[in-house]
């Protein structure tokens, strides 16, 4: 059984029903929507064709929707511009004219407040670099450090720049109102800065009566900054490498995604490792053998989950790459892990409980964990205690609380109503485990349950033997 979660970003590779049955098959366990690229008609389409495939395979898929988020973008070029060392380049904004042999229009407005002479600018995904050399009220003039291609639409980024953009844009807004109508359990927030961003987005969902879990992600030097008080408001935190690898010194980046998943584990909030785990793999069948030690060091670290983008969204071997991290993830956690969740500080005591439950499930042998949640609370903070051998079979009694925790290391969901006697779902549960050959006669069950006292309920640990 694998404890790393992987993350599926689809796209016109993997929109077929047939091709969702052989990811799900292949051990996908989330699938990410990008609304950067994806339009409205489409994710009305793609969701239903989502649980009707978790459905017939009775499988728990998870639903991502990913907002697209205050990007900096270059508009629309007639041609693109053939860049070479030395040229000048001017951003406009406004609809400014500029009589530059080199210019484009950004959708920033804010872009010359926010920047000063002899900043850096990144475009095309760090692909070329130009250095300010002066500006005025809708101009910024470059010089071109690195030759590149300029096309539309562009990508435009800025380290080390305070960038003055909502966290939402209208298009963000627009987009969570559909992922509240079509019940996705996840939403990210790209380019998240500070905590109060998270709060913003959190208040937009409530709004649209959605309880879907907020995934921070973490994509630039100002969100690295602020990452403890990140940490303490999202349910989930991602460790978008892509821009983040962009924004802070390329050296630094391995640093900050052992700090943020150590922090996360420590601080009980699942953690996701993406962007180009297995970039080669869009056009090639195999993986570079960098890219699997890669993978193995993420695993090895204990996120929750690692996550495919341009690889099962437009490549050629989706299948073959979900198969790959399977295989990868499988080998890497029979070796061992870093041991991070390990110096967790417990502030509450149902996290001492759970706590207290892991410590005994791994002191035995044949162990498995079987907890009861209805929110997901319970799941976390088992699952995030990263026990050694046991598998967590986390019973919810909806299917959206199995769903919301479909991307937490080591949890196995499963569907099962909820008696007002615990003791009588705790033998349905048992039950349902022998059915699905989950458990077998000499396990060990550690059961974290209810226990009736009286007219009170209480938390409590109890070892059943499966006879």
């Amino acid at each position: 059984m694998r404890n790393t979660k992987i993350i599926c970003t689809l796209g016109p590779a993997t929109e077929s029903e047939a091709m969702l049955r052989a990811m799900v098959d292949a051990g996908a366990n989330v699938f990410r929507l990008n609304m950067s690229h994806a339009s409205h008609d489409w994710v009305r389409t793609i969701v239903p064709r989502i649980r009707k495939v978790a459905a017939d395979l009775d499988a728990v898929v998870g639903i991502l929707m990913d907002t697209q988020g205050p990007a900096i973008r270059t508009g629309d070029v007639t041609t693109k511009l053939q860049l070479k060392p030395g040229d000048i380049v001017e951003f406009t904004v406004r609809g400014e004219k500029s009589e530059e042999q080199y210019s484009v229009d950004v959708n920033y407005d804010g872009l010359v407040d926010d920047i000063s002479v002899g900043d850096t600018v990144l475009v095309d995904n760090g692909v070329m670099h130009m250095e300010v050399l002066e500006k005025e009220a809708n101009r910024v003039r470059c010089r071109v450090l690195t030759a590149g291609t300029l096309g539309s639409r562009r990508h435009i980024n800025l380290p080390g720049v305070k960038v003055n953009l909502p966290p939402l844009t209208e298009k963000d807004l627009a987009d969570l109102a559909l992922g509240a109508e079509m019940q996705v359990d996840m939403v990210a927030l790209s380019f998240c800065r500070e905590p109060s961003d998270v709060d913003a987005i959190r208040k937009v969902l409530c709004e649209h009566g959605s309880n879907a879990r907020v995934i921070a992600k973490i994509e630039d030097q100002m969100a690295v900054r602020n990452i403890s008080g990140i940490i303490a408001k999202a349910d989930i935190i991602m460790v978008a490498r892509g821009d983040l690898g962009i924004e802070c010194a390329m050296e630094d980046l391995p640093i900050i995604q052992r700090s943020i998943v150590k922090r996360c584990l420590k601080s009980g909030v699942p953690v996701i490792v993406a962007t180009h785990l297995l970039e080669s793999m869009i056009a090639n069948p195999v993986p570079t053998r960098a890219e699997v030690t890669d993978v193995s060091n993420a695993v090895y670290e204990q996120a929750d989950a690692i996550m495919l983008s341009g690889e099962t969204s437009v490549g050629k071997y989706p299948v073959k790459c979900i198969e790959t991290l399977h295989r990868v993830a499988y080998r890497t956690e029979r070796s061992g892990g870093a041991g991070y969740a390990n110096e967790a500080f417990y502030t509450e005591n149902r996290q001492r409980t759970m706590h207290s439950a892991v410590v005994l499930a791994n002191s035995l042998r044949n162990s498995k964990l079987v907890v009861f949640t209805r929110r997901g609370r319970v799941a976390d903070y088992v699952s995030a205690q990263r026990p050694e051998h046991s598998p967590i079979f986390a019973f919810c009694n909806t299917p959206e609380t199995c769903c919301k925790i479909s991307l937490n290391w080591g949890i196995v969901p499963l569907l099962l109503p909820f008696e007002k006697d615990p003791e009588e779902t705790i033998e349905a549960a048992v039950n349902l485990l022998r059915k699905k050959g989950h458990v077998h006669a000499g396990d060990n069950l550690v059961i974290v349950s209810d226990l009736q006292a009286g007219q009170s309920t209480f938390d409590s640990i109890q070892l059943r033997p499966v006879l």
